[in-house]
C-alpha cells in the first residue's frame, strides 16, 4: 500500500484535468474582411466642356480659320494675356484678327452668353 497515496494523487490529477481545470481562452470572432478600396469618383466635367464639344470643337479642335486649339499654349498665350473680358467679348460678338476670325457665338446665334463664356473658360483651362 505504499503506492496508494501516489495512485490517489494520479487519479485526482486525472479527474481534475478531465473537469476542465484549465480552459482555453475564448477566441475572438473572426474579423470582417476589409471592404475593397473605394475608387475616387471621376472628376466632374468642366461646365464648358459640353458647349465646347457641341459648337466650338468644330473649328477649335482642327484650327479652322486660325482658331487656337485648346492646349496650344503658344497660340493661346497672347489671347489669354488680353484678359477674360476680351476673350468673352470676341467669342460673343465675333472678331477678325491677324491670325483669323471668330464668328459671333461660334456661329450658334442662340447659344446663351453663359455657355459661350463657359466654353471659353474650358479652352483657357486647357491652354494655361
Amino acid at each position: 500500500m505504499k503506492n496508494a497515496p501516489l495512485l490517489i494523487a494520479a487519479l485526482l490529477a486525472a479527474s481534475l484535468a478531465a473537469c476542465g481545470g484549465q480552459e482555453s481562452p475564448p477566441t475572438a470572432p473572426a474579423a470582417a474582411p476589409a471592404p475593397p478600396p473605394v475608387a475616387a469618383a471621376p472628376a466632374a466635367p468642366h461646365p464648358g466642356e459640353s458647349s465646347y464639344k457641341k459648337v466650338c470643337a468644330m473649328c477649335h479642335s482642327a484650327g479652322v480659320a486660325g482658331a487656337p486649339k485648346p492646349g496650344d499654349k503658344a497660340d493661346w498665350g497672347p489671347r489669354i494675356a488680353q484678359g477674360k473680358d476680351t476673350l468673352y467679348k470676341h467669342a460673343l460678338e465675333g472678331f477678325t484678327g491677324q491670325k483669323g476670325m471668330m464668328p459671333a457665338r461660334g456661329g450658334a446665334a442662340t447659344m446663351p452668353d453663359e455657355d459661350v463664356k463657359a466654353a471659353v473658360d474650358f479652352m483657357v483651362s486647357k491652354s494655361e
